[in-house]
């Protein structure tokens, strides 16, 4: 397909285009003349995952430029081709070296020793957790989160891993990680939000009714 084509079927402008190209986070066309190139359902592909991971993951070019290496790279090995895209869909952590800090990421090391989770000792989350108890433990709460992380993985086992597409191209695996990852991950937390409510509703004799009334 020309261009032109190519533009209408992922609904990128062709000035976009380009600019991926340029950026070499498109590859190259087949020149079949001097002035004119033909695409084909690969760059269809590359521009869907450039999408979900500009427009659902919101990361900068320079992220993206890292996770299509991770794709290009056919050495990487498809699991850590996947990690490279989930590290960079990762919040930034400011780290520590206080008591508060340093008791909790040893905390989110040991939970994840007991679980026997294979998880690098590089990962972002396990940051981002040790910041999230810092502040649990600072406010009181309770920080055993044994029932938080099985809950977690059985939702990933019996689910999500299942609609990654593993077995086929490169492009098409992380494009689904990236969608699962971050659009199913805030329908999981709209629907925690709407399970409490209706649990105190019920436990608390509340009638949804009299609530939308008020």
């Amino acid at each position: 397909m020309r261009m032109s084509q190519l533009s209408a079927e992922s609904g990128v402008a062709i000035a976009t285009i380009k600019y991926y190209l340029r950026e070499g986070l498109l590859h190259q066309g087949e020149q079949v003349a001097a002035t004119r190139a033909e695409y084909d359902e690969s760059h269809l592909r590359r521009l869907r995952l450039i999408r979900a991971l500009l427009e659902v993951g919101r990361l900068p070019i320079t992220s993206i430029k890292k996770v299509i290496e991770a794709v290009d790279d056919e050495s990487m090995s498809v699991h850590d081709m996947l990690g490279t895209a989930h590290y960079a869909l990762s919040p930034a952590v400011e780290t520590g070296e206080d008591e508060e800090w340093v008791a909790a990421r040893e905390q989110v090391d040991h939970l994840l020793t007991e679980l026997g989770w294979q998880v690098y000792s590089t990962a972002p989350a396990r940051d981002e957790l040790a910041q999230t108890l810092v502040k649990i433990r600072q406010l009181g709460l309770n920080t055993d989160l044994t029932a938080y992380a099985e809950a977690a993985y059985r939702l990933v086992t019996d689910i999500e891993l299942d609609t990654f597409p593993l077995e086929g191209p490169r492009d098409t695996a992380v494009e689904a990680l990236v969608l699962g990852t971050v659009l199913y991950g805030r329908a999981f937390d709209a629907l925690r939000r709407l399970a409490q409510e209706s649990e105190s509703a019920r436990r608390l004799n509340v009638s949804p009714r009299g609530r939308e009334g008020a």
